[in-house]
């Protein structure tokens, strides 16, 4: 068995910082519960601007950058194709992403923002809120969170690819950091421990939510000793997974993935309120093109509020979290597209997805409360982990309904916690594109065990607080990014493209028609 990465500085340093952490959250959880409050009011109230800036920033340049000749680039020689199909791209794409967490806000965000309105003045369970919280919800599930994942992804992908180079995140800010040993090991370093901690946190969502379901279902108590049955659970099957490599129990659970939850969504759409849906959706998309510059940089200077904070500003940082290992994941399943179809991939088509989802689950709640009085609302409002499935009870079938959205979680979360093993195991082994099946033990067993000291420790506002302090120095490195791939293109020569050749020719019959006359 080769054990040569126990002996990676990156290896040893943040595996013993998040084993201290562990040790440290399940040992003293009042106290943990404690520091994490304490860190999350820190870093939003300081820095909040600073990720709202960053976020807008990388959507600019991302969305600029595909429209520029750089965009006809391949991530890869000029002859490779993309390694998987399109659907199957997509679905490890969604799934690595935010499947799980999109299942978990789908309902409790729109619903949220309904009963708590984010702007003063608006009333809650108004028409305006009901408006106002489909804007929102597809604010914070687009373009914005899906660029930072991109911009990763492409660093990556290009060094990957086109240069033949590791898939480290330092790799990838070489242009920028240089080659210090030191200076590398410690962004590497610092990937892994953000990975972990967003990873973790969409574990823990996704377990709150599967025993909430479970609570609703079948009366099981919502106590931390079912969520650290489900955990185990969770971890012998996605453990299992990683055993199987990329391309077969990754692309296979992705695939079924997106197929469970293309047939919920079906099922919902045509069940439930249908044409308030398509109306909702249609609305909602203005209303996320209107305000998309307003929401980017809003705060709250001239007010005591928290929204921001609790909100925008957590999502941002739940995303760069994710970023080294989805930017990787997403990286290493796109070779061979152009960095204009990555790009453009990646930042519309699961937000668009996204977009539906939440209008089809959010908007039956909606409908249901505006119009049937079903208290959806005020449930949410007690405990965001039943949202969807008290939204089920308003639908045919409630029962089957809540068990397969139980197993859809279950599938989305071991996904995403096995694609997370995977890119852990390539940082801490020198960015291997094969690392060892020890290795990938390892750090499923620590995400595991980050999940359930999270939990332990605080419950959802240590899982929020985990990644919004874990994100706020890689912020940097995001930043750093953008100018390091324009280093990068900048001396890449760009390919000619068909259109060129067309014009070119074009061009030549003119001039022998010149010379002939």
């Amino acid at each position: 068995m080769n054990r040569h990465f126990l002996k990676h500085p990156v290896f040893l340093i943040s595996s013993t910082i998040l084993i201290l952490l562990i040790t440290f959250g399940l040992l003293f959880s009042e106290q943990f519960e404690d520091i994490a409050d304490a860190l999350f009011n820190w870093t939003t109230t300081y820095f909040g601007w600073f990720y709202l800036l960053a976020i807008f920033a990388i959507v600019i340049f991302l969305l600029g950058l595909a429209f520029t000749s750089y965009g006809s680039i391949k991530l890869g020689n000029e002859n490779s194709e993309p390694e998987f199909s399109f659907f199957s791209w997509i679905g490890m794409l969604f799934s690595a992403g935010f499947g799980a967490g999109l299942v978990f806000w789908g309902v409790a965000e729109p619903m949220s923002h309904y009963f708590s309105p984010p702007f003063e003045g608006v009333g809650s369970k108004s028409e305006e809120a009901a408006r106002i919280s489909m804007g929102y919800a597809f604010f914070h599930q687009g373009i914005s969170q899906w660029s930072v994942f991109a911009l990763m992804g492409l660093a990556i992908a290009f060094l990957q690819f086109k240069k033949k180079k590791d898939g480290l995140v330092s790799t990838a800010l070489t242009p920028i950091i240089g080659h210090n040993k030191t200076v590398k090991h410690s962004v590497d370093i610092l990937a892994v421990i953000s990975t972990v901690m967003g990873v973790a946190t969409s574990v823990g969502l996704g377990v709150l939510q599967m025993n909430g379901g479970l609570n609703i279902a079948f009366n099981t108590p919502q106590t931390l000793l079912i969520q650290m049955i489900l955990i185990i659970i969770m971890a012998v099957a996605y453990l299992f997974s990683t055993t199987t490599g990329l391309k077969k129990g990754i692309k296979y659970l992705s695939t079924l993935n997106l197929g469970m939850a293309i047939g919920l969504l079906a099922f919902v759409f045509f069940t439930g309120p249908t044409l308030f849906i398509l109306e909702t959706f249609t609305l909602a998309i203005g209303d996320f093109i209107d305000h998309f510059v307003s929401y980017s940089l809003r705060l709250e200077p001239y007010v005591e509020g928290k929204w921001v904070k609790d909100w925008t500003i957590f999502y941002w940082a739940w995303a760069i979290a994710w970023s080294p290992f989805v930017g990787a994941f997403v990286a290493r399943v796109s070779k061979g597209r152009t960095i204009r179809e990555f790009i453009l991939g990646v930042m519309i088509i699961p937000p668009l997805i996204a977009a539906f989802w939440i209008a089809v689950f959010g908007g039956t709640a909606l409908y249901n409360d505006m119009n049937n009085g079903t208290m959806i609302a005020e449930a949410v409002d007690q405990d965001l982990t039943q949202a969807l499935f008290v939204t089920f009870d308003t639908l045919p079938m409630t029962g089957l309904l809540n068990g397969f959205a139980i197993i859809l979680i279950f599938t989305f979360l071991v996904t995403s916690a096995d694609s997370a093993t995977y890119i852990l195991a390539s940082m801490t082994s020198g960015g291997s594109s094969i690392p060892p099946l020890a290795n990938k033990v390892v750090w499923g067993t620590i995400i595991a065990a980050t999940s359930l000291a999270l939990l332990s420790g605080g419950g959802l506002n240590a899982l929020q607080t985990a990644s919004l302090v874990s994100a706020l120095p890689f912020t940097i490195i995001l930043v750093l990014l953008i100018f390091s791939i324009l280093s990068l293109l900048k001396n890449e020569m760009l390919p000619i493209e068909e259109r060129d050749i067309q014009r070119f020719e074009k061009l030549q019959e003119r001039v022998e028609e010149n010379n002939n006359d």
